[in-house]
């Protein structure tokens, strides 16, 4: 059973590196362990595509087509959006979904200081020139200070250019106040497959405990708690991401 890895922002597939060795050091085939990157972030961007909240969310479906089975998908950070968005049209496409970010649903959900800027015209499109136009060296300290564990951010940082820059202005301006508590009023159908929320006590970007846990409520998904850990927790404690992940896998084969 093949399981699907989507990151979110500003990221590439390299915040799962650490994650997926303790899937594979726990048994798991590489082969089975998939990681896809939304472009723009870590993929190129290409001509046309309007890197919206809905197009991000049609383009995974139309990746999750290409597969011969339904998929156990993992979605963190904006990834968990598009997890949580691509599951409310097509449950059919996967086994099970895992998000860490349905949170943003919830109609009392603000977003986070830098998302705001980034929602900001003119102030946004300088955030990101300068941000992802700075040396490396500066990259990877930005991704350490907000959080993300030092030996990932190198890797991070080295995809971030200014593809990525354009693909977050267009993100963040397309899901502003009301959009998600609007993609969220389908919540309730991600219930037709088995969920899991993974909830990071210190992670206070994607909403309150509280939010959450309503979330996960009308989601119908089931809620393991990662207590201590941040945004970033699969660069900080990978093996027990692993083991929340495995046990819920293990138990859907279970029956």
């Amino acid at each position: 059973m093949p399981a699907v890895f989507v990151h979110g922002n500003p990221e590439t597939a390299a915040v799962w590196d650490l994650l997926v060795a303790e899937l594979e050091a726990a048994g798991a085939a590489p082969a089975d362990l998939i990681r896809l990157s939304p472009p723009g972030f870590g993929a190129p961007l290409p001509d046309g595509f309007g890197a919206t909240v809905h197009a991000y969310r049609d383009w995974l479906i139309g990746e999750l087509t290409r597969f011969a089975e339904p998929v156990d998908l993992v979605g963190h950070d904006w990834g968990g959006g598009h997890v949580l968005n691509a599951v409310m049209r097509r449950p059919d496409l996967v086994r099970s979904w895992a998000s860490d970010t349905i949170g943003v649903y919830d109609p009392d959900y603000v977003w986070h200081e830098l998302a705001q800027r980034w929602q900001t015209p003119g102030v946004g499109e300088a955030d990101v020139a300068e941000r992802f136009g700075a040396p490396l060296e500066r990259r990877i300290a930005t991704l350490v200070e907000r959080g993300m564990g030092e030996a990932v951010a190198e890797r991070v940082a080295e995809g971030q250019n200014e593809a990525m820059g354009r693909a977050v202005i267009a993100l963040y301006t397309s899901a502003t106040r009301p959009v998600m508590t609007e993609l969220g009023r389908d919540l309730e159908s991600a219930a037709q497959r088995p969920g899991l929320v993974v909830l990071a006590t210190e992670d206070h970007v994607v909403g309150t405990v509280e939010q959450r846990r309503r979330g996960a409520r009308r989601a119908g998904a089931r809620v393991e708690v990662l207590d201590g850990l941040g945004h970033w927790w699969m660069t900080h404690d990978p093996r027990r991401g692993a083991e929340v992940l495995t046990r819920f896998w293990a138990s859907l084969d279970r029956g």
